[in-house]
């Protein structure tokens, strides 16, 4: 079958080809190079990639070092090796066995043998699946986890599975999960009010950093994070109940109240914006209803500013005095030093509040930044999305994270799925990204590092993942950082997606394994080649005739790049095309 080798040309042996060889079935055959000069006794793999005029081209894949395969090749064969074809024994190395620590992915359709992958290797690194709408993406996701979760050598009870499904398509595929393993649970998270099947997506207001909540307002410029920064100050401030809390409200309300009196408004204005302030700050001692003792008689305090024929207040010494009484300079650099429970209300108060006082809404260079970001809140508020980000009742970070992955009598979920199907990107860009931060803040915070791992698997994940204006405005995009870091800390991305060349680079350039499906448009296969060190044009030239549920898989969890035909799962996601036949009849 196999000649001489005649000659080798950087990563590929031409190798002459006997008479009478039926070359038929030989294209992705693996063969085996024996090389025993200089008594090495090296067992070279290879792949034959095309036949002409006699010829065989094999692109050489790595080597065999006793019953361990090593990718890649420090140096070749010799030209007088012995060729064969590869054994079962050294095939079985590199598609896997069914032991413990493997699971199970689909088949070799060339060796109709089945192929298994470590499950560190798989899922201690970040994946991407990638292919044409149609191409077996959603198919093949459900059922790599259902291949997991079936598993009867390891059941995955500590698993954490947060699925972002942007058409809501995984639901069908794992809400009978328990029927595997009792111990399996499935959550179900829906932004569609009218489904009844699924838990409300909730997002306590207060667990949301300075950065989170620039990207939820839609910040744009760099001076509006010190707004949003006092906002976030004062409401936590205005929603604590100490002592010393209180004690900082009045002096907050005398230093805003000064300063508007001490500005050059008009008196009627400066009316308006004093008593605005109550409207959105006040205490029990300092409000606009306070008793203030005059000479002789006692007036509550607003009626303290009626305008005289000078027009000027007619008890401004009183009020003056009175305010006086509040401020303490003491005060100027206290912080509340923990969470509290707060609203979107609460958020539009402390911001209308920092607005007023700091006379932001009075100069120029800063009226348009506060206008957009009041705008912005106000209209999140009164929105359909304000609903996402209402809890009724405190909670840390560390008990919000519990509870999305508790169900009923105390059970554990394994895959905790998020339809996003009803609401636009950009909300559920924030929403994917708020999720993503917490998983990351909670994953750096555990005492063993990547003691509870996490995976966060994104559906159209070219919505999400893009080059967008986070760096420039926080420092950082939180996909791209958690693609370089969270691996280390338990947090692992997979990202499922038609469209890789809309995703940012760096994510992509941090993925390990990769499932490709069909894909022909000429950017994508250009932009996976040019940013996937590891893949070739062969590689790439496999994937275009390849049918609807198989892929080329290759990266940490596989020996060698691979064509593997999975199996359809049960029950399917609700991926399917429209029946048009049946739905015209």
């Amino acid at each position: 079958m196999f000649g001489k080798i005649t000659y080798i040309n950087d990563n590929i042996a031409h190798i002459q080809m006997t008479e009478g060889t039926n070359s038929t079935n030989l294209i992705n055959l693996h063969i085996i190079f024996e090389d025993n000069s200089g008594g090495n006794n090296r067992r070279i793999v290879g792949e034959i990639e095309e036949i002409n005029d006699h010829l065989i081209k094999v692109h050489f894949l790595g080597e065999f070092d006793g019953n361990h395969f090593l990718g890649g090749l420090l140096s070749k064969p010799s030209l007088n090796s012995r060729i064969r074809v590869i054994t079962k024994e050294e095939l079985t190395l590199l598609v896997g066995q069914n032991i413990e620590s493997n699971f199970y992915i689909g088949k070799s359709p060339l060796y109709n043998v089945p192929v298994y992958a470590d499950i560190n290797d798989f899922f201690s690194n970040h994946m991407a699946i990638f292919g044409n709408t149609g191409s077996g993406k959603s198919y093949g996701l459900a059922r790599l986890m259902q291949n997991l979760f079936s598993n009867l050598k390891m059941i995955p009870y500590r698993a954490n599975f947060f699925i972002f499904d942007a058409y809501g398509e995984y639901h069908n595929a794992f809400e009978g999960i328990e029927k595997l393993n009792p111990n399996l649970n499935f959550k179900y998270y829906t932004t569609n009010k009218y489904d009844i099947g699924g838990t409300p997506v909730r997002i306590p207001i207060w667990l949301l950093s300075l950065d989170d909540m620039t990207l939820l307002l839609g910040a744009t410029e760099h001076s509006q994070i010190p707004i949003i920064e006092r906002m976030l100050k004062l409401v936590r401030i205005f929603s604590e109940s100490s002592e010393m809390a209180n004690k900082y409200k009045n002096h907050l309300i005398a230093r805003a109240i000064m300063s508007i009196l001490y500005s050059n408004q008009s008196p009627s204005s400066k009316r308006n914006d004093i008593l605005s302030i109550f409207n959105n700050c006040s205490t029990n001692e300092f409000n606009s209803e306070a008793p203030i003792q005059g000479l002789g008689y006692v007036r509550k305090f607003r009626e303290c500013f009626t305008i005289d024929k000078d027009g000027s207040f007619t008890d401004g010494i009183l009020v003056t005095e009175y305010i006086s009484g509040f401020i303490d300079d003491s005060l100027d650099k206290y912080e509340s030093d923990q969470d509290n429970y707060f609203t979107l209300d609460d958020l539009e108060k402390a911001l209308n509040f920092t607005l007023i006082s700091e006379g932001l809404l009075r100069n120029e260079k800063t009226y348009a930044d506060a206008i957009t970001i009041k705008v912005r809140l106000h209209s999140l508020a009164i929105s359909e999305n304000a609903r996402f980000f209402t809890y009724d009742k405190y909670i840390t970070l560390d008990n919000y994270i519990s509870s999305l992955v508790s169900c009923e009598n105390n059970k554990k979920a394994q895959i905790i799925n998020f339809n996003l199907e009803d609401i636009d990107d950009t909300i559920a860009k924030v929403i994917t990204k708020i999720y993503t931060k917490m998983l990351f803040e909670f994953t750096k915070k555990l005492k063993v590092r990547a003691s509870i791992p996490f995976h966060i698997l994104l559906e159209e994940a070219h919505r999400y993942v893009q080059n967008d204006t986070d760096r420039y405005m926080i420092g950082y995009n939180i996909f791209e950082r958690v693609a370089k870091e969270g691996r280390k800390y338990g947090l692992v991305f997979n990202l499922i997606s038609q469209r890789p060349v809309e995703i940012s680079e760096t994510v992509i350039s941090q993925c390990s394994n990769f499932l490709i499906f069909k894909m022909n448009h000429p950017r994508d296969l250009d932009y996976i080649k040019k940013m996937l060190p590891n893949i070739n044009a062969e590689i790439v030239e496999k994937q275009k005739s390849l049918q609807p549920g198989t892929c080329v898989a290759f990266g940490k969890a596989f020996k060698i790049p691979m064509v593997i035909k999975m199996d359809r799962p049960n029950p399917e996601p609700q991926s399917s095309n429209c029946d048009v036949f049946a739905t015209w009849k």
